[in-house]
């Protein structure tokens, strides 16, 4: 089968693609051919070599993976086989093949193209698990959504946006702005401007905004904490910007906010059980139309290299889905 697999860290952008022996699935396990695969940050550190925990050389890179159920191993019932699915894996999923545990899986509505569930999991779940369970947001109160043309960005304000808020989407070009204003944001905001608190005391008419959505970091962070109107809460979600941030925590006190984690992976993790109901909730709004999650872009697997390269770089707009067999 074909598969992207890294055998050395470093710049992503060097990756090709090898013929590697086909998976079999073990017991539990299940056999997917591959139609579509996300990627995210994280993808292109483990590549890098640069994530807090390093993968073991060598692996295939990818996590999240959507296709049809090809073949089953001990103890799975056969019933499955043909079933389309998404799923999350530890690595993997740039390859025509992935063998995973059946568990794992969770069983597409008809109306979700592979495509649109290869980017969902992780972007949407993180979203969904951020405003709902760490920053308790209601119908109506007003989100800042900083890396807002990323794929966590676009996720988290169409999230925002089937709950009822207002979102302000901030990004640092015209071409992301306009992706975020498309993607169902209400204003947008440049916040390459040095001046861009100012700009935002102005669509808020300086009332503050109720959420901050961070997956960037950096010099960010702090501007945008100091935006939270009284009882806000500020979600961290990431360091994009490369740059982990020291925020003066008399803010948070003056300004009775808080500062909440969003570690939807970690939680994940130590609690399992938490996945069935948000993926549940998430693919309702799909068949309801309440959210939107096709990808703004797709690309052969050959380009992935290039694509987690980009990604790193910050040069991507949403969710990147390479298709597996194009």
């Amino acid at each position: 089968m074909r598969a992207i697999r890294c055998v050395n860290y470093g710049e992503p952008s060097g990756l090709t693609i090898e013929n590697l022996d086909e998976p079999v699935p073990g017991p539990g396990e299940v056999l997917i051919d591959v139609e579509a695969a996300g990627l995210g940050y994280v993808d292109a550190l483990f590549v890098r070599g640069t994530y807090q925990v390093k993968m073991p050389l060598p692996f295939v890179p990818g996590s999240e993976v959507a296709g049809t159920i090809e073949a089953v191993g001990e103890g799975v019932s056969s019933d499955l086989i043909g079933t389309r699915v998404m799923a999350l894996s530890p690595r993997g999923a740039l390859a025509e093949k992935i063998a995973i545990p059946a568990v794992v899986c969770t069983s597409l509505p008809d109306d979700m193209s592979t495509s649109a569930a290869a980017g969902f999991i992780v972007s949407y779940c993180t979203a969904l698990y951020g405003f709902e369970t760490c920053g308790h947001l209601h119908a109506g109160e007003t989100v800042l959504v900083l890396g807002a043309a990323g794929g966590v960005g676009m996720a988290a304000i169409d999230v925002a946006k089937a709950m009822g808020a207002r979102v302000i989407a901030a990004a640092s070009t015209a071409e992301k702005r306009d992706a975020a204003k498309a993607h169902g944001a209400d204003m947008v905001l440049d916040y390459s401007d040095p001046d861009w608190r100012k700009a935002l005391d102005v669509l808020v008419e300086k009332r503050g905004v109720n959420v901050v959505y961070d997956p960037v970091g950096g010099a960010y962070s702090e501007t945008a904490f100091r935006c939270l109107a009284p009882g806000g809460r500020h979600l961290v979600v990431g360091f994009a910007n490369g740059e982990i941030p020291k925020l003066p925590l008399n803010l948070a006190l003056l300004k009775r906010a808080s500062l909440v984690g969003v570690d939807w992976g970690g939680e994940m993790r130590a609690n399992p059980k938490i996945m069935s109901p948000l993926l549940r909730t998430l693919t309702d709004w799909v068949v309801a139309g309440k959210i939107h999650p096709e990808p703004t872009a797709s690309f052969p697997l050959a380009e992935a290299g290039d694509v987690l390269q980009r990604l790193l770089e910050r040069r991507m707009v949403g969710k990147p889905v390479i298709q597996v067999n194009a």
